[in-house]
Formats: C-alpha cells, sequence, structure tokens
C-alpha cells in the first residue's frame, strides 16, 4: 500500500470509528429507555428485568450470527453501505418504538401474568426486530473496515473499543442529560437521530473512500515465532468465549447488586455506575488493541486474563469485609452503610459523597475486571482471524456465542443464583467456574496455569458468606445481635438494631422501623379514619408492615391486600416475631383478613379487577430508580379506576409536583398539616372534623392509647387541600421529580 492509499485508509476507519461512537451511545439509551418502558408491561421487579435483558441480548446474538454470515457475500464498500441501512433501520424503529411500546402495546400487555413464558415471549417478540438490527452491524463495518489478515486484531478491536466507549457515554448521558432535559420520548428521538446521522455518514464515507485498499502488512506485524492466526480450532474459541460472556454479565449482575447496597442507590446510580463498567472495557479494548500483533500466544494471553478478571473481581470484596471498620478509607463507607438516610445523588451536591460513591467504590470493585474484559476481544481477534474476505463472519459468529453466554448468565444467575445462592455463592460459583479457563490452560501451556487456577480455589474459600458481607455493607458491627438478612433476585432486606427497635432496609436504604408508630402509622390510619367504612384496602408498599398494619384499624375492614416487589420483606417479618417479642407485628402477620402478594403493585392494579373502598401508596423515596412509575398521573389514574364508589387513595406527597399530579386525578383532597399526606377520591369527601374524631377516639384497642393520641391530634389538624402547585406533572414518560428536575 503506498503512502497515499495508507493515509486514505487511516482517515477512513477513524471517520468510521467516530461513526460507531455515535452508534453504540444511542444502543445505551434504548437499553436504558426501553427496559424501562417494557417493565410497565410485566412489572417492575428483578425477574422482569432479567428477562428483558436476555431478549435485548438474543436479539444482538441473532443478529450478529446473521450479520456474520451475510458480509461473506458482499464487498468492503457494499457491506459499509449495508451497514448504512443498519442504522437507519434502527433509527426509524427507535423513532418509533416508544409509540409502539407505550401508546399500542403497553395497554394491551399490561393483563398478561409476570413472571410468565407469555410476557417473555412478548419482550422478545417485542426487541428482536430492532436488536438484530444492531447486532448485524459490527460484522459488516468489520468486512468494510479490514484489509488484512496481519492488523486485523488491531483494527476490529479499536473498533469495537470505540464502539463501547460510546456506549459509556450514552450510559452516563441517559440519566443525567437526556432524562431530565426530554424525558424517555425525547431520549429516544435523540438517539434515533445519532443512528440516522450514522447510516448517513456511512453512506457518504462509502461513496467518498474509493475501492478499497490493498492489503499490506501494518507497523506492528505478527511475530515469525508466534502463533498464526486460526492455529486453535474456530469451536474451542467459540465455547471460550461463550464462558467468558457467562462469566462477564454474571459477574456484571453480582458487581450491581453490591455497589446497590453499598451506594444506596437513587434513579442516577445505574447508568453512572454502567458507564464506569463500560468505560473499563472501552480502555482495555482500544489499550490492548495496538500491542495484539506482538503476541506470540494469544490463547495464552485470553486464558491468564478471564483468571486474572476473576480474581481480581473477588479480592476487593474479600478485602473490605476482612478489614477494620476504622480502616482508613473504609470508616467513611462504614459510617455511612450504618446510617438510616442515603446519599440523594442527583438532588444534592457533595463532592466528597460523589467521588467516595461513584467514583472510588466502583473503580475499586470492578474496574481492572472491566478492563481485562474489553482486551480479551482484541487478543480473540488476533487469535481467529486469518482471512480478510470471512472477517465479519468469524466477529459476528463469536459475538453470537459470547452473547448467548451473556443470555444464559442473565437468566440462570437473575433468576436462580441470587435467589438460591445469594450474591456471595453466586461469586464463589463463577470462581470456581473459572478453573475451566485454568484447566484448558493446563491443557495446553502446562503448570504456569496451575497458579492461576489455585487462586480463585483460595479466593473462592475466602469469600465471606452472606451474614459477614451484608453485615458489613450495612455497617453492623460483628458482635451486633440480632441481625437479619434476606436475600433474593428482588432484593436484600436487612433488619437491623436502631433507637432501641429495629430499623427494616432495603437494599441498604431505609424503609420503615419496628416498633410500630412513626409516620408511616398516621399514614395508614388516616384515610382509614376518614372513609365512612373501608371494607375492603388495598396497599402498595410492605417494608415494616406499620402503613398496612394501621390502614386496617376499623371493625369494618374485612380484607387487606399488600402488594410487595421485594420477596425477602414478609420471610424477614416472619423470622423476627419467631425470636423477638413485637406484639403488633406479630398480630399484623397472623391477621386473617392480610392477604401479602409479592408482585408489582402499580401492575397488579392495572391488570387486577378486584375494587377497593382505600386504596394505599406506601411509596419508595422519589429519587430512587423507578420512582416516578408510582408518582405519575399515569399511576394514580390507574389507582382511581380501582375504587370502589366513594372510595379514596391516599399517598405520600414528598413533592409539590407529586401534589399537583396527585391533585390532577383526585378533584376532592383533604391533607394533614404536614401537606405530604394527600387523601383524594373522585366523590366529594364530606369534611367532617367531629365525626373523623369521635371515629379515631375507638382505635385505642387497635391502635394503643399514645398512637391512638397521635391519631386525634392529626385529625384534628386535616382540612381541604388548597391550590395545586403550579408545576408541570410527573407523568410515566417524563418522571421529573425522579431526575430532580426543577
Amino acid at each position: 500500500m503506498n503512502p497515499l492509499s495508507s493515509a486514505r485508509d487511516t482517515r477512513r476507519v477513524a471517520v468510521a470509528g467516530l461513526l460507531f461512537l455515535a452508534s453504540g451511545a444511542a444502543a445505551l439509551v434504548y437499553q436504558v429507555a426501553w427496559q424501562r418502558l417494557l417493565a410497565l408491561h410485566s412489572g417492575a421487579g428483578l425477574y422482569s428485568v432479567a428477562m428483558i435483558v436476555a431478549a435485548f441480548m438474543a436479539g444482538l446474538g441473532v443478529g450478529s450470527q446473521a450479520g456474520g454470515r451475510l458480509s461473506t457475500r458482499l464487498h468492503a464498500r457494499g457491506a459499509l453501505v449495508a451497514f448504512a441501512g443498519l442504522e437507519i433501520g434502527v433509527a426509524a424503529f427507535g423513532a418509533a418504538s416508544p409509540i409502539l411500546y407505550y401508546d399500542w402495546l403497553y395497554p394491551r400487555a399490561v393483563h398478561l401474568p409476570s413472571p410468565s413464558w407469555q410476557a417473555a415471549l412478548l419482550h422478545l417478540a417485542a426487541l428482536l426486530p430492532p436488536t438484530i438490527l444492531m447486532g448485524m452491524s459490527l460484522p459488516f463495518l468489520v468486512r468494510s473496515m479490514v484489509t488484512d489478515v496481519e492488523g486485523a486484531g488491531r483494527r476490529i478491536g479499536w473498533l469495537y473499543g470505540i464502539n463501547v466507549l460510546g456506549a459509556a457515554a450514552g450510559a452516563f448521558a441517559t440519566p443525567w442529560v437526556l432524562l431530565p432535559r426530554l424525558g424517555i420520548r425525547g431520549a429516544v428521538l435523540a438517539a434515533a437521530s445519532a443512528n440516522l446521522l450514522t447510516g448517513l455518514g456511512a453512506v457518504v464515507l462509502a461513496m467518498w473512500s474509493g475501492p478499497t485498499p490493498a492489503a499490506a502488512a501494518p507497523p506492528a506485524a505478527i511475530r515469525q515465532d508466534a502463533e498464526p492466526p486460526g492455529r486453535r480450532p474456530l469451536p474451542l474459541w467459540l465455547s471460550l468465549y461463550a464462558l467468558s460472556g457467562f462469566v462477564a454479565l454474571s459477574l456484571e449482575i453480582v458487581w450491581f447488586r453490591v455497589l446497590d447496597v453499598a451506594v444506596k442507590s437513587t434513579a442516577f446510580t445505574f447508568g453512572t455506575v454502567l458507564a464506569v463498567y463500560l468505560l473499563g472495557s472501552a480502555v482495555g479494548a482500544l489499550g490492548a488493541a495496538p500491542f495484539v500483533g506482538r503476541l506470540r500466544h494469544p490463547l495464552r494471553a485470553f486464558l491468564l486474563a478471564q483468571c486474572a478478571l476473576l480474581a481480581l473481581a473477588a479480592l476487593p470484596i474479600v478485602v473490605a469485609v476482612a478489614l477494620p471498620p476504622k480502616t482508613h478509607g473504609l470508616a467513611w463507607f462504614f459510617r455511612y452503610w450504618s446510617g438510616y438516610a442515603f446519599f440523594p445523588f442527583g438532588h444534592e451536591a457533595d463532592p466528597g459523597s460523589v467521588l467516595r460513591l461513584y467514583v472510588e467504590a466502583p473503580l475499586v470493585l470492578f474496574f481492572l475486571p472491566t478492563v481485562l474484559m474489553g482486551a480479551s476481544f482484541p487478543i480473540l481477534q488476533r487469535a481467529v482471524q486469518d482471512d480478510r474476505e470471512t472477517s465479519g463472519r468469524k466477529v459476528g459468529t463469536l459475538q453470537a456465542a459470547n452473547i448467548a453466554g451473556c443470555v444464559a448468565g442473565s437468566l440462570l444467575v437473575g433468576l436462580a443464583c441470587l435467589e438460591h445462592l445469594g450474591t456471595p455463592g453466586t461469586l464463589r460459583l463463577l470462581l470456581l467456574l473459572g478453573l475451566v479457563f485454568a484447566l484448558v490452560g493446563l491443557r495446553y501451556y502446562g503448570a504456569v496455569f496451575a497458579i492461576p487456577g489455585l487462586a480463585l480455589v483460595l479466593l473462592a474459600a475466602a469469600g465471606p458468606g452472606p451474614d459477614r458481607l451484608w453485615r458489613r455493607l450495612h455497617g453492623v458491627p460483628a458482635a451486633t445481635s440480632p441481625v437479619f438478612f434476606e436475600e433474593d433476585a428482588t432484593s436484600v432486606v436487612a433488619l437491623t438494631p436502631d433507637a432501641g427497635g429495629f430499623r427494616l432496609s432495603v437494599n441498604g436504604k431505609g424503609n420503615s422501623l419496628i416498633p410500630y408508630g412513626d409516620g408511616h402509622t398516621l399514614l395508614g390510619a388516616l384515610p382509614a379514619t376518614v372513609h365512612p367504612g373501608p371494607r375492603d384496602v388495598a396497599v402498595v408498599g410492605l417494608g415494616s408492615g406499620d402503613t398496612a398494619w394501621a390502614s386496617a384499624w376499623r371493625q369494618e375492614t374485612r380484607s387487606l391486600t399488600v402488594f410487595e416487589i421485594s420477596a425477602p420483606q414478609p420471610r424477614i417479618l416472619w423470622r423476627l416475631v419467631g425470636l423477638v417479642d413485637v406484639p403488633d407485628t406479630r398480630r399484623f402477620l397472623q391477621d386473617a383478613r392480610l392477604r401479602i402478594r409479592i408482585e408489582d403493585g402499580r401492575k397488579a392494579l392495572e391488570a387486577g379487577t378486584a375494587t377497593y373502598d382505600l386504596v394505599e401508596t406506601d411509596a419508595t423515596w422519589p429519587e430512587a430508580a423507578g420512582s416516578g412509575n408510582l408518582y405519575s398521573l399515569e399511576f394514580f389514574a390507574a389507582a382511581s379506576r380501582r375504587l370502589k364508589a366513594g372510595g379514596v387513595m391516599c399517598t405520600w406527597a414528598p413533592t409539590p409536583r407529586v401534589a399537583s399530579t396527585f391533585r390532577a386525578v383526585f378533584p376532592h383532597v383533604v391533607q394533614a398539616e404536614s401537606e405530604e399526606v394527600m387523601i383524594g377520591s373522585l366523590s366529594p369527601i364530606a369534611f367532617e372534623p367531629s365525626v373523623w374524631a369521635a371515629r379515631a377516639a375507638t382505635a385505642e384497642p387497635y391502635l394503643g392509647p399514645q398512637r391512638t393520641k397521635e391519631l386525634l391530634a392529626a385529625v384534628a389538624l386535616l382540612h381541604p387541600a388548597g391550590p395545586a402547585p403550579a408545576v408541570t406533572l410527573n407523568r410515566d414518560l417524563f418522571p421529573r421529580d425522579e431526575y430532580a428536575v426543577r
């Protein structure tokens, strides 16, 4: 290749990389937005999320395989034009996706049971069209950009790394810029615009680039004494890369569970932490790509990278649990973990907390392992790319195998391992699974792989059990007793000593207290007092049971249905009453009127046909991820449809926007003095303070003297709601309070 052609080829690849960066950013915007939209169909629990992620990944895998096969039929310029067509196709689907997924499919799909095979098939059918197109893009781009065998690993690794770098930018921009400023529809349109520009740019690049440059050796040629590309059989690489994908996705789930508890996450956490995860992979791919041509034994490098990333994934957890709480660098975290409150990231500015929770913690926990994950990709390409004509097919086939492993990891770990093994057991299983890489290394390279194999075994043995891990991440000293922890795929729930009683925490965040008697009691008791005769009561959110218990204080109440998405909560309450004397909690759990349903309360109300005299939402913090689904106009409207004639709904209204959104659905509202407890109805609420007071005075046999006194004082301060604050409302597709929109 002459210097002029070489320079032209370099510019061509650089432009293609910029286009692929924009494509990667768009893909992550879609993933976050579509996951939120489809979770409305099947519920917001982890089972639903695991199915959605598996369906998304499955489409990418099918597309990778199909794109790899089809790319061999095209010359380089034709493959670039095909890449352009794929990007434009994704843009068209993306722009239409809110209409398809929310406006059309959501009302029809919300009645499907979840989890169920019907919901899983629906997610798969909904996501296959766009994700197949996405998955096909890399094989076609590789086919158009690879000009020689020797430089294939370097070039493919660079393209992959730049795409992942774009994905990291998209993951960060979605919660911080796009959703707060544009909402879900606007964010998706921004992503579609990026795909459209990528497609049009690829068309221009195909017209401008001219004939494909002739093959030539790159500056960093493969050494003469090195293993040539294609020496190891492709089925071996397919098996290893599938296992690598399983490990990577499984570790991602473990890391996000640990960080969810450790940082007490908010709506900004997932995108921010995912950006760090993807940034590590991008750094690894881009850093390794220039040097893979110098590798003598790519299989050995790949196997060592897999063993090392597993060891580095376990080591920070082992060390963080083993060190004394007052250790420098750990003491601040231990104090934070021990507190009821959490740092409302995105809603408050505290550079020190941001640095520790969202930079230091993820960097220590998983940055180095993700760098090795990213570096594995160009190493793999160096090992298998032995023909420029089949470069796209090999990339597609290998990516399909890797994604198949990711799908298996999402389903097996998300739906089974966390349920039965917990987070520590799942990590231990992954370390032992890593012995497969060490055994393959022993087979091909001898005793040198005994060392990483032994390291994995030792780390698996040294790993903390559930009690030690969750004690540390809840700031509970080792000698404290009694302490209770329960974990499954839905959440980690803890009951820890607090102010003479117990604090119930969900994923690290303080939720409610035992014994009963704080604001949760009034939240439940006030609407039950206002309604003339609440026979059937529904409560969204269990917590410690305080709100639900208080909402059933009336003798007229014959049924109490509690919807709770966190499955360990009732189990941990039963464990508590089995060992500790907490009469109110015991009486609540043994109440014959009580039925606890483990499911998304919003979906249950929308999909069900039962009607209630009182619907109560003991909702989550407004800063929590997904909280907008319980503070939106659409949710309040759905709940209003489950009310009997004259029924009332009660909500916690922590912000003026929630109050205005509630008022937009319920024309008749009374409020407590704090203005944060709102009781609304579609029918006029007779304002009868004396009747309410007389009714509340009869609550003493159920609530006890002190809590009845507090109820009487709160009833005396109830008043008709004043004018609604003039603010833009919370909507499903624009959860403004969740993302701190002013």
